[in-house]
């Protein structure tokens, strides 16, 4: 699936409007950004890639900068993070999931 078969799903759902959230899903912008008050805002992301180099660590590390990457773009500044995970646990041992989470430590 690509983006703009999301984007086709998307735009067919309606609309939760909310004054607070000031970028959502109308945008299709890097991040979302929620507003906490009128001098601080949340912004948030959650990507999800398939691994593009062999190595475990080094696909954690360019995981992890991906996600990182959106928060900047949209002028934040990280200070969590939260790991999604899909693993083959029945095709690969435990061990490269480890080395990509240690990755995204990193």
């Amino acid at each position: 699936m690509g983006p703009a078969d999301l984007d086709a799903i998307v735009k067919k759902l309606p609309i939760a409007y909310n004054s607070n959230v000031l970028v959502g899903m109308q945008t299709s912008d890097d991040a979302g950004v929620y507003k906490i008050s009128d001098d601080m805002a949340l912004v948030q992301t959650v990507d999800f890639i398939t691994p593009i180099v062999d190595d475990p660590f080094v696909f954690g590390k360019i995981a992890a900068t991906n996600s990182i990457s959106d928060i900047y773009a949209m002028g934040g500044t990280p200070i969590t993070a939260l790991n999604i995970v899909c693993f083959p646990i029945d095709t690969f041992d435990m061990d490269i999931l480890e080395k990509i989470l240690l990755g995204g430590l990193d």
